[in-house]
C-alpha cells in the first residue's frame, strides 16, 4: 500500500478509501417489492411496486479470500432487513424510504458509503419510474484508535 494511503488511514479518512482504496462495490439491482408508500388517499388503500437499488462501498481491508460469508457484507441481510422496513406499515415518502435503507446499510461498520435509489415504477405513464437517489457515507471522525467510527445506534 502506498504511502501515502498509510497516512490517510491513520487519520480515519472515509474519503480515501471511497476514492478506490481497497473497496468493492456490493450491488443489488432492481429489487421490486410492493410497499404501503405515497402522500395521496389512493396510495394508503393498496400497496404499490418499488425498485430499489442499492450500492455500497465496502471497506476491504481484510479480504474474503478464505471464503467464509462472515468476512463480507451480506446482500441477503440487506435484503431481509429492507423487506422488513417495507413491511414496518405506511412510508409517506420515497426519501424516507431511502434514508431507512442507507441507515441499515451503515450499520456494518465495514460499509463505507451508500447509494440507494427507491423508484415508484407505475405513477408516470410516460416515464419507466420516478423516484430518488441519495448517497450517504460514514462520517469520518476519527476514534479513539484512529479509523472510521461505526454508524451510531439506529
Amino acid at each position: 500500500m502506498p504511502d501515502d494511503d498509510l497516512f490517510s488511514l491513520r487519520l480515519g479518512d472515509s474519503e480515501a478509501l471511497e476514492r478506490g482504496l481497497r473497496h468493492d462495490r456490493l450491488l443489488i439491482r432492481d429489487l421490486i417489492l410492493r410497499a404501503s408508500i405515497g402522500i395521496h388517499a389512493h396510495e394508503h388503500l393498496a400497496p404499490q411496486r418499488v425498485k430499489i437499488d442499492v450500492e455500497l462501498r465496502v471497506d476491504k481491508r481484510t479480504p474474503a479470500s478464505d471464503d467464509d460469508i462472515s468476512s463480507v457484507v451480506s446482500y441477503e441481510e440487506i435484503v431481509e432487513g429492507i423487506r422488513k422496513i417495507v413491511d414496518q406499515g405506511h412510508i409517506k415518502l420515497v426519501e424516507t424510504l431511502a434514508e431507512r435503507i442507507a441507515k441499515l446499510c451503515l450499520r456494518d461498520e465495514r460499509v463505507v458509503s451508500a447509494t440507494i435509489r427507491v423508484e415508484k415504477p407505475d405513477i408516470e405513464p410516460d416515464a419507466a419510474g420516478v423516484g430518488v437517489e441519495i448517497h450517504r457515507r460514514r462520517r469520518s471522525d476519527v476514534a479513539a484508535g484512529g479509523g472510521v467510527r461505526p454508524a451510531g445506534p439506529s
